[in-house]
């Protein structure tokens, strides 16, 4: 029978926080923003930097130049892409880019054009279709070369596209890349890359949560990015006018798959992702209130409504936390002095 502990003791100086006491062993998880968007055009880009400037970093802006470009305008598209992140506009500096694929002739030329004028500001390289952690690492390691050229001092992360058979295999050693920060999923690409096999259904919902081969591939992409540090971006949603569509597929991909992030390719759908991203106010509370109690007794085990917590809970708990502020979801003042201020 385990006894029940003492109440925490009063707090004491120098409790060191939650970053330092509760991951000793690895790294404290990431905390980027719940929305990913993706636009192509100067016209769209610049509205979704003024929307950004509206909401706060609560979205991150891909600027698109693998779909966003017509053909033959490749370069025009990167020159365009440099000057975006290097504007005024992007005032929080969480712009990205997705480049074209490995396979394609001029990425190296993207990465040199906007990498090199833009690294500085630049938020992520995005890098589409790639078969291999092979691939993903010659394509890492042009970005980080790139960035120092270009005067940025600190590695520039690389975002992942799972979508083809091959990523799929390898998703565990690409997630262990360490230039990687985010796994996404590219539901369309995969499931063309069945020929047909995959019925078109399984594309938007019911069917991407419920298609074997579709479920599969979204676990697994989840699971090999949280098992690594990383983050999963989940798949877009192709409805653009009914907001409630949008936020049933946003919390179900966090709440079944463990998926943290999700693309949008509509403004109107940034708010529904966000909301549904956001750890719920009253898991919040009880997370502020375990944490407080926790550093009073210096990361020592406690008891808190009746029930044991200790450093396996304090990083779960910790994590919400991390997850309601990058989401803009309320959180009691007390924490957010204690822990963020």
């Amino acid at each position: 029978m385990t006894l029940p502990l003492p109440d925490p003791a009063p707090e004491q100086a120098g409790a060191p926080h939650p970053r330092e006491a509760l991951f000793a062993a690895g790294d404290p998880p990431l905390a980027l923003a719940a929305c990913e968007h993706y636009a192509g055009s100067r016209r769209l880009l610049d509205k979704a930097l003024a929307l950004q400037a509206t909401m706060g970093p609560v979205f991150d802006l891909t600027a698109d130049c693998e779909d966003g470009a017509a053909a033959g305008q490749e370069a025009e598209q990167a020159r365009m892409v440099a000057e975006v992140v290097n504007s005024p506009a992007n005032r929080f500096e969480r712009v990205g880019v997705r480049i074209h694929a490995p396979s394609h002739p001029c990425w190296r030329e993207e990465v040199r054009r906007i990498v090199v004028e833009a690294g500085s500001r630049l938020a992520y390289v995005t890098i589409p279709k790639v078969a291999s952690e092979h691939e993903v690492l010659e394509v890492a390691e042009a970005v980080q070369e790139a960035a120092r050229e270009g005067g940025r001092r600190s590695a520039l992360p690389v975002h992942v596209l799972i979508e083809t058979h091959g990523a799929l295999r390898r998703v565990w050693e690409i997630a262990a890349l360490p230039q990687v920060e985010v796994l996404d999923f590219g539901i369309m690409d995969w499931v063309s890359a069945h020929r047909g096999a995959i019925d078109a259904r399984a594309m938007h919902s019911p069917g991407q949560f419920e298609h074997p081969l579709v479920v599969r591939a979204k676990a697994e992409i989840a699971s090999a990015a949280l098992a690594h540090g990383r983050m999963a971006a989940h798949n877009v949603c192709t409805e653009l006018r009914d907001p409630e569509i949008v936020r049933s597929d946003a919390l179900r991909a966090r709440r079944d798959f463990g998926f943290q992030r999700m693309w949008s390719i509509h403004p109107l759908q940034i708010a529904p992702i966000v909301e549904a991203m956001r750890p719920e106010f009253d898991q919040v509370e009880q997370a502020a209130q375990i944490l407080l109690a926790a550093q009073r007794n210096q990361w020592g085990p406690i008891q808190h409504a009746g029930r044991l917590h200790d450093r396996a809970s304090y990083r779960y708990y910790w994590s919400l936390l991390e997850r309601a502020r990058a989401t803009g979801q309320h959180m009691p003042e007390q924490a957010i002095q204690a822990f963020f201020a």
